[in-house]
């Protein structure tokens, strides 16, 4: 069975209704980035970094997979499939994907300040000041600030050199190290781009098509079923 990986970002899950990392104006919903996805930024005020994932988590739990993500499910029925997602939510999982290897952490998950191996399910939206891991220490947002190493990015790397078809959908590849996976592709891997700026951001033997991801990705997925 060939083996489709697939590469998100933040395109996929904006049509869901959740915002992009960073707007035009360089901020984060009204943030800096500096202020609330940094090491620095939860040791100098922990209390506004725990407010702003709460907020995050808030929106993620209200917003639905969208007709992207639950197209790529529909691949599983001739393929084996794995998703790489740089996006915190989720949306491909509730969608029904079988594999999902999250870069960035997943919002819904608390870790220890101390031991970022000690991950647990957070009940409800909010993580609390004075909610500690099982060795004592305040629990933050699982996710993966600027500064800090990409926990997956080997088993990343592992699975993108083993694909058979390689599909990249709603990122804008200036991410790094994440972007990077695009340089682990097999030449002779079959590559998609689905994004609205497609053809201005990737050049070379990437497929590219200028769609969102909602009107792009069901089309390509009916192509691979088609074939």
């Amino acid at each position: 069975m060939k083996h489709v990986v697939v590469f998100t970002g933040a395109g996929i899950s904006a049509e869901s209704g959740l915002k992009t990392f960073r707007g035009s104006d360089g901020l984060w919903e009204g943030y800096r980035v500096e202020d609330v996805a940094t090491p620095e930024a939860w040791a100098s005020d922990p209390q506004r970094v725990q407010h702003f994932y709460n907020i995050r988590r808030k929106a993620v739990l209200e917003a639905q997979p969208n007709a992207a993500h639950t197209a790529l499910v529909q691949v599983e029925r001739r393929y084996k499939v794995t998703v790489i997602t740089q996006n915190i939510d989720d949306l491909h999982e509730r969608a029904g994907s079988g594999q999902v290897v999250h870069l960035h952490g997943l919002i819904t998950r608390s870790q220890s300040s101390i031991d970022p191996r000690l991950t647990y399910p957070v009940e409800g939206s909010e993580i609390r000041m004075g909610d500690y891991c099982e060795r004592g220490s305040q629990l933050r947002p699982h996710v993966v600030w600027f500064g800090e190493p990409v926990p997956a990015m080997e088993r990343a790397i592992r699975l993108c050199r083993n694909a058979d078809i390689f599909i990249v959908i709603g990122t804008s590849l200036q991410v790094y190290p994440a972007a990077g996976l695009l340089h682990e592709i097999p030449m002779e891997t079959g590559m998609y781009f689905i994004d609205p700026e497609a053809s201005r951001l990737a050049k070379g033997r990437i497929v590219c098509m200028n769609e969102r991801a909602t009107v792009g990705v069901p089309q390509l997925v009916g192509q691979l079923l088609a074939d």
